[in-house]
Protein backbone atom coordinates (compact mmCIF):
# COMPACT_ATOMS: atom_id res chain seq x y z
CA UNK A 1 0.00 0.00 0.00
CA UNK A 2 1.46 3.55 -0.59
CA UNK A 3 1.62 6.19 1.98
CA UNK A 4 -0.66 9.43 2.02
CA UNK A 5 -0.96 12.07 4.49
CA UNK A 6 1.75 11.40 6.72
CA UNK A 7 1.36 13.29 9.86
CA UNK A 8 4.86 12.95 11.86
CA UNK A 9 7.71 15.08 10.11
CA UNK A 10 9.94 12.44 11.41
CA UNK A 11 8.34 9.75 9.62
CA UNK A 12 7.67 11.71 6.23
CA UNK A 13 11.63 12.24 6.41
CA UNK A 14 12.48 8.66 6.96
CA UNK A 15 10.22 7.59 4.22
CA UNK A 16 11.17 10.37 1.21
CA UNK A 17 14.59 10.95 1.64
CA UNK A 18 15.47 8.05 3.89
CA UNK A 19 16.80 10.42 6.82
CA UNK A 20 16.10 8.94 10.20
CA UNK A 21 15.92 13.13 12.10
CA UNK A 22 13.06 13.16 14.32
CA UNK A 23 12.93 9.92 15.40
CA UNK A 24 14.30 7.94 18.32
CA UNK A 25 17.32 6.05 17.35
CA UNK A 26 16.81 3.19 19.42
CA UNK A 27 13.56 2.66 17.42
CA UNK A 28 15.02 3.09 14.02
CA UNK A 29 15.20 -0.52 13.35
CA UNK A 30 11.58 -1.55 14.03
CA UNK A 31 10.14 1.42 12.93
CA UNK A 32 11.39 0.45 9.36
CA UNK A 33 10.43 -2.95 9.73
CA UNK A 34 7.00 -2.06 10.08
CA UNK A 35 6.99 0.30 7.32
CA UNK A 36 8.32 -1.67 5.44
CA UNK A 37 5.66 -4.19 5.97
CA UNK A 38 2.86 -1.61 5.52
CA UNK A 39 4.02 -0.87 2.11
CA UNK A 40 3.85 -4.52 0.83
CA UNK A 41 0.60 -5.77 2.93
CA UNK A 42 -2.15 -6.07 0.45
CA UNK A 43 -4.99 -5.72 2.78
CA UNK A 44 -6.23 -5.18 6.37
CA UNK A 45 -6.33 -9.37 6.96
CA UNK A 46 -2.59 -9.24 7.11
CA UNK A 47 -2.02 -7.10 10.04
CA UNK A 48 -2.34 -9.53 12.52
CA UNK A 49 0.09 -11.43 11.11
CA UNK A 50 2.89 -10.39 13.62
CA UNK A 51 1.56 -10.62 17.25
CA UNK A 52 4.38 -8.47 18.66
CA UNK A 53 3.32 -5.22 17.11
CA UNK A 54 -0.18 -6.20 19.18
CA UNK A 55 -2.43 -4.61 15.82
CA UNK A 56 -5.45 -3.55 17.07
CA UNK A 57 -8.36 -0.98 16.00
CA UNK A 58 -9.19 2.15 18.54
CA UNK A 59 -12.36 2.79 19.67
CA UNK A 60 -14.25 6.08 20.60
CA UNK A 61 -13.02 9.24 18.61
CA UNK A 62 -10.30 7.18 17.05
CA UNK A 63 -12.90 4.80 15.53
CA UNK A 64 -11.00 3.52 12.42
CA UNK A 65 -7.44 3.95 13.28
CA UNK A 66 -5.35 1.21 13.58
CA UNK A 67 -2.46 1.09 16.05
CA UNK A 68 0.95 -0.58 15.70
CA UNK A 69 3.17 -1.39 19.02
CA UNK A 70 6.82 -0.03 18.33
CA UNK A 71 7.98 0.33 22.46
CA UNK A 72 6.00 0.51 25.15
CA UNK A 73 5.05 4.40 25.30
CA UNK A 74 5.13 4.39 21.20
CA UNK A 75 2.43 3.44 18.50
CA UNK A 76 2.41 4.11 14.81
CA UNK A 77 -1.08 4.58 13.87
CA UNK A 78 -2.70 4.79 10.43
CA UNK A 79 -5.99 4.59 9.13
CA UNK A 80 -6.39 2.47 5.64
CA UNK A 81 -8.56 3.60 2.21
CA UNK A 82 -9.17 0.04 1.14
CA UNK A 83 -10.79 1.47 -2.08
CA UNK A 84 -7.53 3.53 -3.03
CA UNK A 85 -5.09 0.75 -1.35
CA UNK A 86 -3.18 3.44 0.46
CA UNK A 87 -2.12 4.13 4.09
CA UNK A 88 -3.71 7.43 5.41
CA UNK A 89 -2.71 9.96 8.42
CA UNK A 90 0.37 7.89 8.91
CA UNK A 91 1.81 8.66 12.47
CA UNK A 92 4.32 7.78 15.34
CA UNK A 93 3.11 9.59 18.88
CA UNK A 94 3.34 8.78 22.39
CA UNK A 95 0.28 6.79 23.08
CA UNK A 96 0.39 7.25 26.83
Amino acid sequence: MEFRRIKHRGLRRLIEADAPEGLPPAYLDKIGKILSFLQEMEGVEELRAIAVWRAHQMTGDRRGTWSLVVSRNWRISFKIDEAEKAIVDLDFEDYH
